[in-house]
């Protein structure tokens, strides 16, 4: 029998315990040949299983969706020959899979969740890309999230920057305090969005709520944004996510079993409430109807100006981009002197060309080797 241990007194090993260890572990044990005087521990000499297609179980779907990616990311013509799933790590709940991928421009490492590719030329050692991917997933979704001019939404910027915190506090959430801390900021940010439109949109009833009394205060805004039979629909999806989050946001703030899905949950559904509501807020405010009066285009852009007599005073109005059609323009605010500064977050420092620099984002893909 070709398979043996290797120690004093080889004995053959039973062939359905050859099998398991085959099928468990992916593993064959092989005859090695000992040079004489080297101790013999009678410990197990392995190798690895050379019919063994992959090292971790993955299914055809698993592997067809790799191999689109690769190939998607590849020049034409590139082959793969061999993928194999090789690790698989989960950081906060969420799965990262490593690939081994043998093409014919080389080996790379394909790490999902979300998807990118390595060459292994620039990263020999998969724990190295398994730790560059890591830091990416925690950096790219915070610096190259969609910024907000504020030049855009002076009246909300207090609004957006505390979307922005509560993003920035759920990365360091870490415990239940943690979790029900973004609780209290979705709070803040709902309370900071109704109390901001009482400022700017001037909306009077014959017995005002109280300021801060979200619930009667998005009735009020719902009601404004959309008003008449025919938005019955928009008007009942914008009341149920802003109190739905609401509703969330204040269970979360006391809730001692609080997970890190919980809080995260708090986020998403805090951010896309707001988000939705406020665009709708926002063209409401300038009057931006729901196509060009002239063409019918849905391609309307927002153009910023002034008067000379009113140089600090910012005007905006709705210009169709397909035939020039111009709207009525409104005061949003206080004209802004710097063109360049309409960041709601900033930063600090510069690109160069030396061995320091601030690397631009996505980083999707690195270059290949030869390219």
């Amino acid at each position: 029998m070709e398979d043996a241990l290797v120690g004093e007194g080889r004995k053959e090993i039973d062939k359905t315990y050859l099998a398991t260890i085959r099928a468990l572990y992916g593993y064959t044990l092989r005859r090695r040949s000992l040079s004489r005087g080297v101790a013999r521990s009678g410990r197990l000499v392995v190798a690895p299983y050379e019919d063994q297609k992959q090292m971790l179980p993955a299914t055809d779907e698993e592997r067809q969706r790799v191999t689109e990616y690769f190939l998607g990311q590849s020049p034409a013509g590139t082959a793969v020959n061999f993928l194999q799933k090789v690790y698989s790590e989960a950081v906060i709940d969420h799965r990262h899979d490593v690939w081994d991928i043998h093409s014919s421009d080389g080996r790379w490492w394909v790490i999902t969740n979300p998807t990118n590719l390595y060459s292994q030329d620039q990263f020999p050692n998969m724990d190295y890309a398994v730790t560059f991917h890591m830091g990416l997933c925690l950096r790219i979704p915070r610096s190259h999230r969609g910024s907000v001019p504020v030049a855009t939404v002076r009246e909300f910027a207090s609004v957006y920057a505390r979307l922005r915190e509560l993003s920035d506090a759920l990365g360091l959430a870490q415990n239940v305090a943690d979790y029900q801390a973004i609780g209290m900021r979705s709070r803040e940010a709902l309370l900071a969005f109704v109390a901001t439109v009482q400022d700017v949109a001037g909306w009077t009833t014959e017995a005002p709520p109280k300021r801060a009394d979200f619930r009667a205060w998005s009735e009020i805004i719902c009601n404004e944004l959309h008003s008449g039979g025919h938005q019955k629909e928009r008007r009942h999806l914008l009341k149920t996510l802003l109190g739905e989050a609401w509703t969330f946001a204040n269970w979360l703030t006391h809730a001692k079993s609080a997970t890190w899905q919980d809080a995260e949950a708090a986020q998403t559904t805090t951010e896309h409430a707001l988000g939705m509501v406020l665009e709708y807020t926002l063209k409401y405010l300038r009057d931006v109807p729901e196509a060009c009066p002239a063409c019918g285009s849905p391609h309307l852009s927002p153009q910023e100006g002034w008067q000379e007599d009113m140089p600090d005073v910012a005007w905006e109005r709705p210009v169709c981009d397909d035939c020039g059609w111009a709207g009525a323009a409104v005061v949003v605010g206080e004209r802004l002197p710097a063109p360049n500064s309409d960041a709601l977050i900033t930063r600090e420092g510069s690109s160069t060309d030396g061995e320091c620099f601030i690397a631009e984002v996505p980083l999707t893909r690195l270059k290949r080797p030869g390219e």
